[in-house]
């Protein structure tokens, strides 16, 4: 090492911050008391205190310890490399393994400067240790990424002494008892690889050989794990104690909830069973409270279409309705919608099946047959509360479709979903359900379909050439050729499924007088259609490949999703 460098490694961190200009001798003086008097690390504090970023205060790490920084967003990490350092130690130290560079361990950490973690490495891995710096926030996230419980559940499996016999109810509600037990171990780390990989379900499915494990990621179920047939009776007994379900009864479907912890954020599951050929199938909802709620503008909406239905809520009264298949997103753009209104100047008051997310300042009641409180009857008894918004969870029977009606056409406004294929088939499904035209006419302000697509993993992306049928269907749809689209290859961020997340395409229609006047003179669906169109409403399809015009998304994914739509 150099002269200059033995002498910037000697300076301390607040100093080179101050030399850097990201921080004054006035503020660095208390913070270090005040970090010193809270037993934490100066730059841990500063980061806190939001007097420097967690990008500036790895630069600064790196140039007093001469350390190279790691972006590990860009980085992929090496399986043999994890495979040194358990991933509990990773997690309590803040630092992940990413590659083995001749004989030496590269591992990036937020505290490169501890010794003590050094020396136990080397020991641990029985080899140099080669040390970067790394921002704590994206280790965290690399550590989720990467190290995934597939082996360690299939170590906590093959524990399982057989016979296999079930958890009682003592031992299942026994906390020192079970928490040190196979099976308890498995359904943890189930449930938090399920939240790491941004799962919506979780699926335990019995087979005639084996236990058969699927995440359903960004709408797409994927098979992770396949389990021996003879721990399936203890999961399920396992998992009904935790959502309080009778562990004895199998043959009738049952429904449960239950909530817990997972790396620090707050995960509520809902819970389904079954029987089937081979014994209950069991489903959990995956319901992260971190990821509750959207605005408007993070659900994928064009800007036309975004200020069209923008237009629609302020409305004092009228119906709304959101349309589309189960899992097409309608709750969330619902709830999306209702955060936007005034909560404190109106009484809103919703009626769901079942309550996903809870809000403040809105009053929320859960559809409960057993004590007679269905949507209908719940919808009656809200209109006696004096509401100013109603939102409906779903429209699914024509008592329920009559009521909503005539509450939009008595100075309520009200938002619900209901299952149609477009948007003009939302017209069409209220017919069905028995609600007069004139009623419809008159009651209903607007509809909005829609449907989910997933987004193209920004990481792994690169441009392929499309398939035949992929580029036709995007040159009828925009009159425009394009051979080569973005497409995932699967990597770390993306659970090795080529997407990332998801956006939402949409059609939106406002019940113009036109509208009003052909839906009352009978008109056919395409007539509505194409009059909505000529008034400005984009279809689905042709929102979709706007964001394969925009690389948002790929053909495959629209015409998977919206090409079915006539």
């Amino acid at each position: 090492m150099s002269d200059a460098a033995v002498a910037l490694a000697q300076k301390k961190i607040g100093e080179l911050l101050v030399e850097a200009g990201l921080l004054t001798p006035e503020q660095l003086e208390p913070a270090i008391v005040e970090a010193r008097q809270l037993g934490k690390r100066l730059g841990d504090y500063l980061v806190e205190q939001r007097l420097v970023t967690a990008e500036d205060l790895a630069m600064a790490i790196s140039l007093q310890l001469n350390l190279p920084v790691i972006d590990l967003k860009r980085h992929t990490v090496q399986p043999q490399a994890l495979q040194l350092v358990p991933e509990e130690y990773a997690r309590q130290h803040e630092l992940i393994p990413i590659d083995i560079a001749g004989d030496a361990l590269v591992v990036v950490m937020a505290d490169p400067g501890n010794i003590q973690v050094m020396e136990d490495l080397r020991a641990r891995a029985k080899m140099a240790i080669q040390p970067a710096v790394g921002i704590p926030s994206d280790i965290r996230e690399a550590i989720n990424r990467n190290y995934r419980a597939s082996g360690e559940i299939e170590a906590q499996v093959s524990q399982v002494a057989p016979p296999v016999t079930e958890l009682t109810v003592q031992e299942a509600l026994t906390p020192d008892i079970v928490a040190q037990t196979p099976i308890v171990r498995t359904v943890d780390l189930l449930i938090a690889q399920a939240v790491r990989d941004r799962a919506s379900d979780i699926h335990l499915e019995p087979q005639e050989r084996h236990l058969r494990v699927r995440y359903r990621i960004d709408g797409m179920l994927h098979e992770v794990q396949t389990l021996p047939l003879s721990v399936h009776p203890q999961l399920v007994s396992r998992i009904k104690v935790l959502a309080g379900m009778n562990i004895a009864e199998r043959r009738r479907p049952q429904d449960g909830q239950f909530s817990t912890q997972i790396e620090g954020k707050d995960v509520d599951f809902r819970v389904a069973t079954s029987d089937s050929a081979h014994g209950e199938m069991m489903a959990l909802r995956v319901l992260d409270k971190s990821l509750s709620l959207f605005a408007l503008t993070d659900l994928g909406f064009l800007p036309e279409a975004l200020e069209r239905y923008s237009r629609m809520l302020p409305t004092p009264f009228g119906m709304i309705l959101v349309g589309g298949p189960t899992g097409c997103g309608k709750t969330t753009t619902l709830y999306a919608s209702v955060n936007q209104l005034d909560r404190r100047g109106r009484n809103i008051v919703t009626i769901e099946d079942p309550i996903e997310y809870q809000f403040e300042d809105i009053n929320q009641i859960q559809v409960n047959p057993q004590a007679d409180i269905t949507f209908a009857s719940g919808l009656r008894s809200i209109m006696r509360l004096d509401p100013d918004v109603i939102l409906v969870g779903e429209v699914r029977d024509g008592e329920t479709a009559r009521m909503a009606t005539q509450a939009a056409l008595t100075g309520h406004l009200v938002l619900s979903s209901i299952h149609a294929n477009d948007a003009v088939g939302v017209l069409f499904r209220l017919l069905d359900l028995g609600v007069e035209p004139f009623l419809i006419s008159s009651g209903l302000v607007g509809v909005v379909s829609q449907r989910m697509v997933r987004r193209v993993c920004p990481h792994c992306r690169s441009l392929s050439e499309a398939p035949a049928e992929e580029q036709l269907a995007y040159e009828e749809e925009l009159g425009e050729r394009r051979h080569e689209f973005y497409y995932g290859a699967g990597c770390n961020f993306c659970a090795n499924t080529g997407y990332l997340g998801r956006t939402g395409v949409f059609e939106v229609v406002v019940l113009s007088e036109e509208l009003r006047r052909l839906l009352l003179g009978g008109a056919s669906s395409s007539e509505l259609k194409a009059h909505a169109v000529n008034e400005g409403m984009i279809t689905m399809r042709r929102d979709g490949m706007l964001k394969v015009q925009e690389d948002v998304t790929t053909p495959h994914e629209v015409i998977r999703a919206v090409f079915s739509i006539v």
